[in-house]
């Protein structure tokens, strides 16, 4: 699915030669975490395990960015055992300002050519990452979300989340004029230019309608691409809360409606993307 219709193909990385064929590609994996030492090794293990080598005929190097939102658990003992053994790279929150803010500091530290942000849990799985990493790296795209709502095989969703999704997905569709399906989905790619020029204000579950709100008002060629996903209750560790929820539909109005462009467009932002379909002079 593209989203906005558009005709003009991203060009290619700056350092792709003129045959369009990448020679070197990395892929940064920020995770969030908060108190998941029931799940962060594992996670990081699948991670790992995921075959890049063949990626649009390319192969993908990763490194993967870690960052501690002040957990109470055991689970930054467990971070640093992963940066020694595998030399994944740890950064800490001063105390814990959420999945956004923990979001921003891993966006900014990412030094890959592309950047996904995977979840600390099992809910999502890296098995999916070559799929959504392919048309990035073909530069068919600049960003790529990964939509639970369109697999080959859906798994059962529990019918309260999905209502709330599928509604503010609705929500952010119509106030944002792009076609997703899956807008609070975690798995969301973006290219590493354009993500750490995009000014990022929500400290929670925010950032899922803000990032979505903000790119819609650049000239990015978006996709979504089908994923596997695995819900867990909140007996397992899930904390996305109804609060959060309503909150949702706060963002969803304050950065579509009353955020313009230049407010949160860095200096450094590539030209190409602020051709906006005439949104702005």
């Amino acid at each position: 699915m593209v989203a906005r219709g558009l005709a003009q193909v991203a060009p290619p990385l700056a350092s792709v030669p003129l045959d369009g064929k990448i020679r070197s590609v990395k892929l940064s994996i920020v995770i969030p975490c908060y108190n998941e030492e029931r799940t962060l090794r594992s996670v990081v293990e699948r991670v790992r395990a995921v075959d890049l080598s063949n990626v649009e005929g390319q192969d993908v190097e990763r490194e993967i960015l870690i960052v501690d939102d002040c957990s109470s658990d055991s689970s930054r003992k467990i971070m640093d055992e992963l940066a020694a053994e595998y030399g994944c790279r740890v950064f800490g929150q001063p105390h814990n300002m959420g999945k956004g803010a923990a979001l921003r500091r891993g966006f900014q530290e990412a030094g890959g050519d592309f950047v996904i942000v995977q979840d600390a849990d099992h809910e999502y799985d890296p098995e999916d990452y070559p799929t959504l990493l392919a048309p990035l790296v073909a530069g068919r795209a600049d960003v790529v979300y990964g939509s639970r709502y369109t697999a080959r095989n859906p798994q059962v969703h529990r019918f309260f989340h999905y209502l709330v999704n599928k509604f503010l997905t609705l929500m952010s569709n119509v106030f944002s004029n792009i076609h997703l399906t899956d807008m609070e989905t975690c798995y969301k790619l973006f290219r590493r230019d354009l993500i750490q020029n995009i000014k990022l204000e929500a400290d929670r579950f925010g950032f899922e309608p803000e990032i979505t709100a903000k790119i819609s008002k650049l000239d990015v060629h978006i996709l979504e691409m089908p994923i596997s996903y695995y819900e867990r209750n909140y007996s397992d560790g899930k904390k996305i809360s109804w609060q959060d929820g309503v909150a949702a539909l706060w963002f969803i109005f304050r950065f579509n409606v009353l955020t313009k462009r230049e407010e949160f467009v860095l200096p450094a932002m590539p030209e190409r993307y602020l051709r906006a379909f005439g949104l702005y002079d």
